[in-house]
């Protein structure tokens, strides 16, 4: 009797190491890789969301399949080699704009779909809970393009960012117009801030604020005019900020409120010498569709000036992938192009990490250092914040229903338009 125990302990104990081996096996050469996307899919930015959408799908089609001309990590491999071939599978989340929303989407695809990273979330306001939802959970947090600064200002261990900063362009904007008043004699002596009442649009202002201070020629800021995400109307900003008639504008707002705002300007027939557009909006070219002549001579930042893909063979061809996913086949704007990248940076550190364990991925992003022709700043390297040091921007006018780049001037590809045109003489 003891004998047929020992024998079935035995079977058993035998039995459990060979499953265990294959577990062990399954768990470090899956065949598919689980991360979370969350952006707008529904919603008032839904246009928006399905473009970043299609700048994910793009890049996971070239990690997972082999595009050998294309010098992107894992782009020449099927997979990650060092898992065995496994592949990218995105699982996504609707977070609709609404912070409390993209909250619960980043617990459900960390608890019930298990993904081994997240990605997000186009609005800072959702990217701020989400992350903190991906920190206490231990799970790795790339951002392509949510600019608020304080994000990576919290001293959070799995936050990562690609994206230029809202302080980063402040101090863009201001060099800017420096560089008009002393190269061009510019007449600029003040500042209106036009910003949506979220986590971006408050962070871009003060950021500004905080950029104008103690500086060799500090502006006057002339007003400060804060406006309610998704607004269905702006008279009363715009209003006020036709009282203070600040030199320049500073704005911050995505598509729908920029596009109601550059109406709204148009039928108060008030126009600011000039207006500096933050990332969001302005970047999208869906607001030179739906504005028309209207978009002309505004201008803002982007880590992607247009001749970049003209004259960047990478860029071209990554920018004709992107078409075959983007709706309507429009190109890469720096906005696109940020997120596009997301996937190749967590691709590389699971190459270098050999497994999906959340703190061995979180290091190899630690220690990522990718140099490419994506972007201005030539690639993506993080400091101990998470912050990509690498990141830079341009700024560009709206000409002829292009975006041009205009600023610094020693990249400048055409003549800035200076001041805006009033729009009696449009």
């Amino acid at each position: 009797m003891r004998k047929t125990q020992t024998l079935t302990l035995i079977c058993i104990l035998s039995l459990t190491l060979i499953l265990g081996g294959f577990v062990g096996v399954a768990e470090s050469n899956p065949e598919t890789i689980k991360i979370g996307a969350i952006y707008p899919l529904s919603g008032s930015i839904a246009d928006t969301g399905a473009r970043c959408k299609a700048a994910i799908e793009a890049a996971v089609d070239i990690v997972n399949n082999s595009y050998p001309d294309i010098d992107l990590p894992s782009a020449e491999s099927e997979g990650i080699e060092s898992l065995g071939g496994a592949k990218l599978k995105v699982v996504y989340g609707d977070h609709q704009a609404d912070p409390g929303v993209g909250k619960s989407e980043a617990e459900r695809l960390i608890t019930r779909e298990n993904v081994k990273a997240l990605i997000g979330s186009y609005n800072s306001a959702v990217t701020k809970p989400a992350s903190f939802v991906a920190e206490r959970y231990g799970i790795p947090f790339i951002s392509g393009c949510s600019s608020s600064a304080a994000l990576t200002e919290r001293g959070l261990d799995y936050f990562f960012r690609l994206a230029v900063t809202d302080k980063m362009d402040s101090v863009a904007f201001l060099e800017a117009l420096d560089e008009l008043r002393e190269e061009k004699g510019a007449e600029i002596e003040s500042i209106g801030l036009l910003y949506e009442n979220t986590e971006f649009g408050q962070h871009a202002a003060m950021s500004v604020e905080e950029a104008n201070k103690d500086r060799d020629h500090s502006y006057e800021i002339a007003a400060k005019v804060p406006y309610p995400y998704g607004a269905t109307n702006v008279d009363s900003a715009i209003t006020k900020l036709k009282k203070a008639d600040p030199d320049v504008v500073i704005a911050a707002s995505l598509l729908n409120d920029y596009v109601l705002i550059v109406n709204t300007m148009k039928e108060f027939k008030w126009a600011p010498k000039g207006m500096f557009s933050f990332c969001g909006g302005f970047q999208d070219p869906k607001s030179i569709e739906r504005l028309g002549e209207d978009s002309e001579s505004f201008s803002g930042s982007s880590i992607l000036p247009p001749q970049l893909i003209k004259t960047t063979p990478i860029l071209r061809k990554t920018n004709e992938i992107y078409k075959e996913f983007s709706p309507g086949g429009v190109g890469f704007d720096g906005v696109m192009m940020e997120i596009f990248e997301v996937p190749f940076v967590l691709a590389d550190a699971l190459e270098r990490a050999g497994t999906t364990d959340p703190e061995k991925l979180t290091e190899a992003i630690r220690e990522t250092d990718i140099e490419t022709d994506l972007n201005v700043g030539g690639g993506i390297k993080f400091n101990d914040q998470g912050q990509n040091i690498l990141a830079k921007s341009a700024i560009v006018q709206v000409q002829d229903g292009e975006y041009v780049t205009v600023l610094p001037l020693k990249v400048a590809q055409a003549e800035i338009v200076w001041p805006m045109p009033s729009w009696s003489e449009r």
